[in-house]
């Protein structure tokens, strides 16, 4: 277990990296790192983390297609984004009824020894992953709460390695939001000079 544990820890590092840089070569890191935690995971009868981790293959996926097909046409890249406002209310009912439900199926049909915790860290990471693909700056903020309380729990299992991984994630998750929000703030001149420009310059 150790020595998958291992590899994963490497893949998932690589995937963090491109995810701080905002490079859509996270996608095809994110299909590769999936495979490994569903894994680890039936191992340790994390069923929930298992779960999310095929819904995590199939959002890679989707990631990669939709960061591809949005592109900004000025600068070649889909632009980082605030969560749209009228999102917010729906996002946190769509959690609540995520956690309730991964709850009562792992409490009631499976032996997993953290249920709750195991279903808050799902319902959280699914939002975050829709976010990601999405480009909003604010999935940092699901990532922190869900590596904060992963690590924990992956200490209490004995899963060091994915603990400290996860332990990494959450210290960068604070600094992901911080480049992204500069990134966010920085996209925007290019269009705001071409405007100026023509603005001054009208097109004859």
């Amino acid at each position: 277990m150790q020595t998958i544990e291992i590899i994963g820890a490497i893949i998932g590092l690589i995937y963090l990296y491109l995810e701080f840089k905002a490079s859509k070569w996270l996608w095809p890191v994110g299909v590769v790192m999936p495979i490994v935690y569903i894994w680890i995971f039936f191992q340790s009868k994390f069923y929930a983390d298992m779960g999310v981790n095929v819904y995590y293959l199939f959002a890679s996926i989707y990631g990669w297609i939709y960061w591809n097909r949005n592109k900004n046409s000025e600068q070649g890249i889909l632009p980082i984004s605030h969560t749209p406002k009228r999102f917010i209310f729906p996002l946190l009912i769509i959690s609540s009824l995520l956690f309730a439900l991964t709850a009562f199926i792992l409490v009631r049909y499976t032996d997993s020894p953290v249920p709750y915790g195991d279903s808050l860290t799902t319902a959280l990471s699914i939002l975050g992953m829709w976010m990601l693909a999405k480009k909003h700056v604010e999935q940092w903020w699901f990532w922190f709460v869900v590596n904060i309380i992963s690590c924990a729990l992956y200490v209490w299992k004995g899963l060091y390695t994915t603990s400290i991984l996860f332990g990494i994630y959450s210290i960068i998750s604070v600094f992901g939001y911080l480049k992204w929000k500069k990134m966010m703030l920085n996209q925007s001149y290019p269009t705001m000079a071409s405007v100026n420009s023509s603005t001054v310059n009208p097109a004859k």
